[in-house]
């Protein structure tokens, strides 16, 4: 693109400067040509006043006292009354002979009737002419010159931003989202990078959301996969008591369809951004489904989960959300505490607490404050749990919080159905 432009502004500059150098060209040959004719005209009518002069002061012409003041000339006088001319003048060529070179002609008649006529070489006119035509080829050359150095920067203050904008579009095309902010003075150029830009952050938030699916997914797959295996395990185990396999298998198929539950909550998470619906949900069924998952893990370690407070709640969340929440509480004391780990929920004014708690040695104060930010992790855990949990229950009006370092304590601040609410879309 970049050498069309120049091309094309080459090819228009040079037509200009032949249709504006031509004319002038002519012009000015013909401005010299006027003027050396003048100037020999005018140097005839002094030849005569000179000739004038001598025929008064010495009664005849000095042929080489003319010749000697006008050296590049022929001259020719002829008398009044005397046929025979008088030939003079430091240029010593016949102009009227056969091989005489070119020549420019005047003639003038004197105050006493003498006929002066004179001829000069054209060689000054043509000098003359030849250097008028140099200034003007030299100015044209000049304005090619300037108008391609001008085209060149034209051309790269406009290719430039098509350079930008392809390569941007190439980082785009290989997964680098990060806008460049560009912006080149050109307002259509200006307009496509904002467009590419807005386009990277769209795409950098989809590959993020994708990427925050596959942590957030095989963060919250992890622990249901587990108590789903010990379920097996124990079904294996007691393959010969069919009573013990009847009870596990429904609880691994329970567990299975909690799975599918997880996923297509995790999806709709990430297809969609507006809050879930959330209704009036027994919390105890869905803490004593947390317990009985998280019970066999907790024995194995020699370790106890119990459930306390007051029964009979009801809170306006989403089962499996607050099944997620819970399990991620749940597993987040298993993994950094110690001990019994209890589940307290009891009712404040217009929500309902449920606070999950150890007897471990709590969190390091100076981790407390960023302890909800994903990746951070006070142990070798993968800091997306807590994230994950806060973020989830603020979708539907729900907080997560750290009310105690030590013992480590975090509440899970649900609302309250005491109102008499139903179904509602967003937060409470």
């Amino acid at each position: 693109m970049r050498r069309r432009m120049l091309f094309s502004t080459l090819v228009v500059t040079v037509i200009a400067v032949m249709l504006l150098g031509l004319p002038l060209g002519a012009l000015t040959y013909k401005s010299v040509y006027s003027a050396n004719v003048n100037a020999l005209q005018r140097e005839a009518e002094v030849i005569g006043a000179e000739v004038d002069a001598q025929l008064e002061r010495e009664g005849q012409i000095q042929p080489d006292e003319l010749a000697d003041e006008h050296s590049r000339l022929y001259i020719e006088i002829t008398r009044a009354g005397n046929g025979e001319p008088i030939r003079t003048g430091g240029w010593d060529i016949d102009p009227r002979a056969p091989d005489a070179p070119s020549t420019l002609d005047a003639s003038a008649t004197s105050e006493s009737g003498a006929e002066i006529s004179v001829w000069r070489s054209t060689a000054q006119l043509q000098e003359s002419v030849i250097n008028a035509w140099l200034g003007i080829a030299s100015l044209s050359l000049l304005a090619i010159a300037v108008a391609v150095g001008l085209a060149m920067l034209q051309a790269r203050r406009l290719t430039l931003p098509l350079v930008d904008l392809a390569a941007t579009a190439e980082r785009l095309g290989s997964g680098v989202t990060t806008p460049w902010g560009h912006r080149y003075g050109i307002p259509e150029a200006d307009r496509v990078a904002e467009v590419l830009d807005r386009s990277a952050e769209r795409i950098a938030g989809l590959i993020a959301t994708e990427r925050h699916f596959a942590t957030d997914a095989s963060h919250q797959l992890r622990t249901p996969l587990t108590a789903l295996t010990m379920r097996l395990e124990e079904i294996l185990a007691e393959s010969n008591n069919p009573e013990v396999v009847r009870e596990e298998g429904e609880a691994a198929l329970a567990q299975a369809e909690r799975l599918v539950e997880t996923v297509e909550s995790l999806l709709g998470r990430a297809r969609k951004s507006q809050h879930p619906e959330v209704e009036p949900v027994p919390i105890d069924d869905v803490l004593q489904q947390c317990v009985d998952e998280w019970d066999p893990v907790f024995q194995q370690e020699g370790r106890s989960l119990e459930m306390t407070g007051s029964g009979g709640l009801t809170a306006m969340t989403v089962p499996t959300d607050l099944s997620q929440i819970l399990a991620t509480l749940v597993e987040n004391a298993y993994k950094h505490g110690a001990g019994t780990v209890t589940v307290h929920r009891v009712e404040a004014g217009q929500s309902v607490r449920i606070e999950v708690s150890d007897q471990g040695d709590g969190i390091p104060e100076h981790m407390s404050g960023r302890i909800f930010e994903r990746e951070v992790t006070s142990g070798n855990g993968t800091g997306l749990g807590l994230a994950l949990a806060r973020h989830i229950a603020e979708s539907e009006g729900a907080r997560v919080e750290l009310i105690q370092t030590r013992p480590t304590t975090f509440a899970l601040f649900l609302p309250s159905s005491a109102g008499g609410l139903t179904k509602i879309t967003g937060p409470v």
